[in-house]
């Protein structure tokens, strides 16, 4: 997936996976992922995808500061 964001484009192609974190199964509508990303230019984004209950119905690209990454790792144990 693709987004620009403050006229950064984040790409889900073109980046490297820090973290996965699900929650539920496949197919739980309350149930969903959140993915973390690294740019090439050591910008952060989350990927979000998740049931139709969850709090991402729909997929999108949240961009995340330096600070909020750590934050972020933290709750994701």
């Amino acid at each position: 997936m693709k987004k620009i964001i403050g006229r950064k484009e984040y790409d889900t192609e073109n980046a490297t996976l820090i973290k996965k974190y699900t929650y539920g199964c496949y197919g739980d509508p309350e149930g969903y992922e959140e993915l973390l990303f690294q740019t090439p230019d050591e910008f952060y984004f989350v990927f979000v995808r998740g049931g139709e209950n969850s709090p991402y119905p729909s997929e999108d690209i949240q961009r995340l500061s330096k600070d909020k990454v750590k934050q972020w790792l933290e709750n994701h144990q």
